[in-house]
């Protein structure tokens, strides 16, 4: 039998002085001395075996071993400097606790709490999972967690500082080498203290929290982890110390309560995820901090916000609305950090919320307006982003906020919107990445991009042209898909977008062809052109990617090459390779060479035979072959050589042959542009297209014959001989009793004698004299319909009144030809046009002709006025008089005729086709009664002065030619229409007065709005050297000179009150223009200025808007004292004060 663990330990006790505990021996403090620590380690096994093994229900054994539990509990074994002794007595003692529970052995608080230290220290040893002993930490934590044993330092009054400890080491000790068995005993052991305690002090709970924060977190992430779990195991017992924590750092401000107040942000944001419950008092409080003075405070609230509504799985947005919408007032918050970080959020709100995105909408409105560019930015990449994310996050509300700021005051904000635009485009319509309804939702984005293009900005230019290579139509896709991609946007394009795009593709060629000029060019270009002179093999690859056989492929190769020479190793970034780059990217033509241009054919081959994929791009059939006709014929003027082919030809010979009207139309202009080499190089289809063409020119549409007759004089060596052929006959068969079918043969006569004047003026001469003129236009065979309306649609214009149009249209070109006025040909046709507008378009008067369709002569009159002015022959010879008819059209009582004619005006304006003289008659519109109008008027007016000024600064030679270019030089032009104006008849009227301010006005503030090298002063001094001559319209009528000099002193008026620096010199002495005005007289110069003087006080009066009565009196005054005679003035104020109080009352 073996002996008792009793008698081992109290006979390895024997050598030693022994004090007697009941019948235990205990030993003496040289113990450790005498005895070795291996027998001794022997003993304490078989004790801690004992330990392991009895049951709280042994209660002899409980007393038998009493002694010894106490003997444990001694400062020899507590302090031990042997450490598997120190694990040995920590098993013990958990045991002891064990099967004593619920009372301990021992009554001294002071001797417990040495114990539980003891043990607590022991702890430690979990860290080292492979350490020999492991198994017996992982026993003591085990037997403590079981048995709940700290819970006895309840009774403690300084338990905390055992707790704290425990706390603290548990924490530090967990790795990842500990299996779940491990924390869970940890968490139970620590989850009791927690939940059984009479609350958490702050200094516990610290040591819970400290492993949440960042820092901490990313040392020990097992730490966290059972600080997570911890925390959701004892939610309802720590959240009210979570609560009281947070309020005396928040609320009250006390800072010092805890070492971790400087992270209660991210404190609030580690648990909130860990459960919203920990913070369910806690969020009133940040509600309040949202509302703080402090900025920064604001901020930081903000940001912790942020976190928690937008993260995935939070639902707080919907449990605290009141937190919510204050939150959501911080998008409008005075600090502009502020502002920026509610607009951040926004987007992981969209994408992880989209049930918010309906309370987001309204206050990202109000922030892509915001004053700061870097918000308006940031709101751009918020809607893009969670755009880019899925489209059914952003609506259509989101989008157009992006939409708006493509037009945005500042170049990052509108880049970044652009290109948001287009990687959305390329996503969601090229790639289809979300099926038709997405690619349907973003379906205009193509338009609006394009449309950008008509801004002024050459970064906004640049940018449409990258975006459209690399988005909307991506050079890097493959040549057919490439096209097809082209095809169908071009085919679903808005009107406005193709006009861009087709601009585009012109400036881009104009370029090619036109490299800038090293000598006005920047210093790169000029570095650039310096490397090409000394760079033979560089020369010719720039030489081979503009030329215009240069395939895609062959560019991309260029392009490649020209960078890698220019590369620096050296020079990271290189300024003048961005800007080489830069320049070859706009000129290398990386979509379109003749295989494109066969793959485009073949696409519109297969809409014509019904086999394409047109419904399934969502466009009809029609649509696509005739949109892809229109692209076709832009492509003609950009890259004319990819289309000589056969096989391309010999599909445009089809869609000649087609019903459809505009497809042949643009046929044959597709041809005129590429088919010069037809003739020598493909014989087949020459023959085949000559015949076509002249069938075209006899009866085919206007548009069409005179495409045909412009075909045929640009690709065909014996022209001549193919435009007589069209010629002799139609010109044999005109017959004015059959007028529908006047008009195709009347425009290729016109076309034919306007291209060859040499071979068919003087044929043409008797046809105008016979026919055009005396048989057609003099002539009214059919009765209008007297429906009183002033304009019909074209498809209800009589065909009579149709060909007088084109015989007018017939004259002009006519004339154009010759360009010369030896037969006085001219002077009659301009005597011809002048007839029909004082007759308002009724030549014969015979009152047989309907409104509607003198309203089409009229402006057919004056626009043949505008055409012939545009050749300096014929503009010589146009009179004062018939300049004035020409320009009374734009206030023409029909608003199509304003209109049309407007439009015409500006486009001969804007190309610099017209004299100057011209841009006077939009002083006119400010008598239009549609607003529309006169703002239309008011921008062809900016347009057409900026274009002057530029032209002027850009063209040194320009300087010679001032008189014709120089904006301000319109004023003596305007002055004169003004005063020769019709509804101009009292100089003393007011109102007519009154009309004429605001048509100077009209003109003068656009003129005035800069105030360039003094031109306010020029200005004025041309209007005070026009009351120093006479009218030379009418250089002896005293009424006209009346007139003229009245509308000089309220332009004068007008000047003086809407400028402070118009009385500073004039830089320069205005030239006058000799047809309007005579020379000065010098001996009337004082008298004239003098009346100026006076008759400037009434007309201050009159744009000062003061009462009627009171300006017609000083009027009258002012008048008189010219007067030598006073009983003239006496009785001339008598009468006048009776007339007007009669006409004012």
């Amino acid at each position: 039998m073996l002996p008792s663990p009793t008698s081992l330990v109290c006979s390895s006790f024997c050598a030693a002085p022994q004090v007697k505990i009941g019948k235990i021996s205990r030993p003496a403090k040289h113990f450790s001395v005498k005895h070795s620590n291996g027998v001794f380690s022997c003993v304490f096994q078989m004790v801690v075996k004992t330990f392991m093994d009895m049951d709280q229900d042994s209660e002899d054994e409980k007393q038998q071993y009493l002694p010894l539990a106490l003997h444990l509990a001694s400062e020899f074994f507590l302090r031990n400097p042997n450490k598997d002794v120190r694990l040995l007595v920590a098993c013990c003692l958990a045991d002891i606790f064990r099967i004593y529970a619920p009372e301990a052995p021992y009554t001294s608080h002071d001797k417990l709490k040495d114990i539980f230290l003891f043990i607590t220290r022991q702890l430690k040893g979990l860290e080292d999972t492979k350490s020999p002993q492991f198994n017996r930490y992982f026993y003591l934590l085990e037997n403590l967690a079981w048995v709940k044993s700290y819970n006895i330092c309840f009774e403690l009054e300084d338990c905390n500082e055992i707790f704290i400890q425990l706390f603290r080491t548990l924490f530090s000790v967990i790795n990842n080498s500990h299996n779940q068995k491990v924390q869970m005993h940890m968490l139970d052991l620590m989850s009791s203290i927690i939940m059984e305690g009479d609350g958490v002090t702050q200094e516990l709970l610290d040591s819970i929290l400290i492993n949440l924060i960042p820092a901490h977190k990313n040392l020990n992430k097992q730490a966290f982890d059972l600080a997570k779990v911890l925390l959701k195991r004892t939610v309802q017992t720590i959240e009210p110390c979570i609560a009281n924590f947070f309020n005396q750092v928040l609320v009250l401000g006390k800072s010092s309560v805890s070492d971790l107040s400087e992270h209660v942000f991210d404190l609030i944001q580690e648990l909130f995820a860990i459960d919203p419950h920990l913070l369910l008092s806690v969020m009133p409080q940040l509600e309040f901090k949202l509302k703080s003075n402090d900025g920064e405070e604001r901020l930081a609230v903000v940001r912790l916000l942020a976190k928690l509504f937008g993260s995935k799985d939070s639902d707080l947005a919907t449990q605290n609305r009141p937190l919510w919408q204050c939150f959501l007032g911080r998008f409008n918050d005075i600090h502009v950090p502020v502002r920026l970080e509610s607009v951040k959020f926004a987007s992981h709100c969209l994408m992880n919320h989209p049930d918010l995105a309906k309370d987001l909408t309204e206050y990202l409105k109000v922030r892509s307006h915001d004053p700061e560019e870097a918000i308006r930015h940031d709101v751009i990449v918020t809607i893009i982003t969670a755009g880019k994310r899925d489209l059914s996050l952003v609506n259509d509300q989101l989008l157009g906020f992006v939409r708006e700021r493509t037009l945005d005051k500042r170049w990052r904000v509108r880049k970044e919107a652009m290109m948001g635009l287009a990687q959305l485009y390329k996503k969601y319509c090229l790639h289809a990445e979300a099926g038709k309804d997405a690619a349907e939702k973003v379906s205009w984005i193509k338009d609006k991009l394009l449309h950008i293009y008509y801004q002024n900005s050459i970064d906004d230019k640049l940018l449409v042209e990258k975006i459209f290579a690399q988005y909307l139509v991506p050079h890097n896709l493959e040549t057919e898909e490439r096209m097809k991609c082209l095809y169908y946007l071009y085919a679903s394009l808005d009107p406005n977008a193709v006009k861009a795009l087709n601009e585009m593709w012109k400036c881009q060629n104009m370029l090619r062809k036109n490299l800038p000029d090293p000598g006005k060019a920047q210093d790169f270009v000029k570095k650039f052109n310096q490397v090409l002179g000394d760079d033979e093999k560089l020369r010719s690859q720039l030489e081979l990617l503009i030329s215009p056989t240069c395939s895609c492929k062959q560019a991309d190769v260029c392009v490649r090459e020209i960078a890698r020479k220019l590369a620096n190793p050296k020079q990271p970034t290189n300024p003048f390779l961005e800007m080489v780059k830069f320049l070859l990217e706009r000129i290398a033509p990386v979509h379109i060479d003749s295989e494109a241009i066969s793959a485009l054919v073949k696409l519109m081959n297969k809409s014509i035979e019904g086999t394409a994929d047109d419904e399934e791009e969502g466009v009809s059939p029609d649509t696509a072959i005739r949109a892809g006709l229109e692209l076709l014929k832009v492509l003609s003027f950009t890259h004319p050589t990819s289309f000589h082919s056969a096989e391309t030809y010999e599909s445009l010979l089809q869609c000649l042959r087609m019903e459809d009207d505009k497809v042949a139309e643009a046929a044959i202009q597709i041809f005129r542009n590429t088919g010069h080499k037809i003739e020598t190089d493909l014989p087949q289809i020459r023959s085949t297209l000559i015949p076509i063409l002249h069938q075209k020119a006899k009866r085919g549409t206007p548009h069409q014959a005179k495409q045909a007759v412009h075909c045929i004089h640009a690709i065909f060596s014996n022209k001549e001989v193919q435009l007589a052929q069209i010629f002799e006959p139609l010109s044999r068969s005109l017959n004015a009793d059959v007028p529908e079918q006047l008009i195709t043969p009347l425009v290729s006569l016109g076309h034919i004698s306007m291209l060859a004047p040499d071979q068919f003026a003087s044929p043409m001469k008797s046809v105008v004299a016979n026919f055009i003129v005396k048989d057609l236009l003099m002539n009214d065979r059919s009765t209008g319909e007297k429906n009183g309306k002033l304009w019909s649609p074209d498809e209800e214009v009589s065909p009579e009144v149709l060909a007088k149009v084109q015989a007018i249209k017939l004259l002009v070109r006519w004339l154009l030809g010759m360009k010369n006025n030896q037969s006085k040909s001219a002077n009659s046709t301009l005597r011809l046009l002048s007839a029909m507008l004082v007759s308002e378009g009724d030549l014969t008067e015979q009152k047989r002709i309907s409104k509607s369709d003198m309203s089409r002569l009229r402006l057919a009159a004056g626009s043949a006025i505008m055409k012939l002015a545009q050749e300096p022959c014929y503009h010589e010879i146009i009179t004062p008089e018939q300049f004035q008819l020409c320009a009374l059209v734009i206030n023409d009582e029909c608003y199509q005729v304003r209109q049309i004619f407007a439009q015409k005006l500006h486009k001969a304006l804007v190309k610099l086709l017209l004299p100057l003289e011209y841009m006077a008659i939009f002083a006119l519109c400010a008598k239009d009664p549609v607003k529309e109008r006169r703002a239309h008027a008011r921008q062809c007016l900016l347009k057409n002065i900026s274009i002057r000024r530029e032209y002027i600064k850009q063209n040194p030679m320009a300087n010679e030619k001032l008189l014709s270019l120089l904006p301000e030089y319109v004023v003596p032009y305007m002055i004169h229409l003004l005063a020769h104006d019709p509804d101009f008849t009292k100089p003393q009227d007011v109102d007519q007065l009154r009309d004429v301010k605001e048509c100077l006005w009209f003109m003068l503030e656009v003129l005035m709005t800069k105030n360039e090298n003094n031109s306010h002063a020029f200005m004025k001094k041309m209007a005070e050297n026009i009351k120093l001559t006479r009218d030379a319209q009418s250089p002896d009528e005293p009424k006209a000179n009346e007139k003229l000099y009245t509308v000089c002193d309220v332009a004068l008026c007008v000047i003086n009150s809407k400028s402070a620096l118009c009385n500073a010199d004039s830089p320069k002495d205005p030239v006058l223009p000799t047809k309007f005005f005579t020379q000065p007289e010098k001996k009337a110069k004082q008298t004239k200025k003098k009346k100026g003087t006076f008759f400037i006080l009434a007309v201050v009066c009159l744009y000062l808007s003061v009462d009627a009565w009171l300006f017609c009196l000083l009027y009258k005054l002012v008048l008189l004292l010219h007067s030598n005679s006073l009983g003239e003035y006496s009785s001339t104020v008598s009468d006048s004060t009776t007339v007007l109080q009669e006409a004012y009352f």
